[in-house]
């Protein structure tokens, strides 16, 4: 496990994360899908569709620390999603995690997801995948390779090769719509639904 592999672009940070794990609340899951986000406009890497493109903000300041923590937002007022803040100190980058297997904990995941939600679905979706993990704007900032905190990653930097690894443009963004910033394993059926915005310009 080197934090070191989330210290680049935020696309190669997102290849290491995927097959990572995350675990919180008793639940474990392997990352499967995740999506890249950079900073703002004079950076290394803009990014129109970042929070962090304006600049920083109370809400987005854990964007531009270290590497290795987890941002999260709120999403339309109800949804919590869970990011992994990567780059250099103070330049802007994370990866937003978008679905997951689960790996333990999965009587936990259903209850609190509802005994509805297919197994292989328990934490595909951003939301999803927070409330998998009873993920709380409480757990923003949470340093994820500390021992002691309650959400943590291990098993960065999965060695599997470059061709098991899909890569597509983001999902729901109006711009910077077409990067081929999505990143997923082919072979999980918890990969999400791609959706793209009726707002996005072609080519962006």
């Amino acid at each position: 496990m080197d934090i070191a592999a989330l210290t680049g672009h935020p696309v190669d940070a997102a290849r290491h994360l995927l097959g990572a794990t995350l675990t919180a609340n008793d639940v474990s899951i392997e990352i499967v899908e995740v999506e890249a986000y950079g900073g703002p406009e004079g950076g290394p890497w803009p990014d129109p569709a970042a929070h962090s493109y304006r600049g920083p903000t109370p809400r987005n300041a854990v964007m531009f620390g270290s590497a290795g923590r987890l941002y999260v937002y709120l999403s339309y007022g109800m949804h919590l999603c869970m990011n992994v803040t990567c780059g250099p100190d103070g330049e802007a980058g994370a990866v937003l995690l978008r679905a997951g297997e689960v790996t333990r904990g999965e009587g936990v995941a259903f209850s609190r997801r509802g005994p509805r939600a297919p197994e292989h679905k328990l934490a595909s979706g951003p939301g999803n995948l927070g409330s998998a993990l009873a993920i709380s704007l409480a757990d923003n900032g949470t340093d994820l390779f500390d021992a002691a905190s309650s959400v943590r990653l291990s098993k960065l930097g999965d060695t599997r090769a470059i061709t098991d690894i899909a890569y597509g443009p983001r999902v729901g963004v109006s711009t910077g719509a077409d990067r081929a910033w999505r990143l997923w394993d082919p072979s999980s059926r918890a990969v999400s639904a791609y959706r793209r915005s009726p707002r996005a310009v072609p080519g962006d």
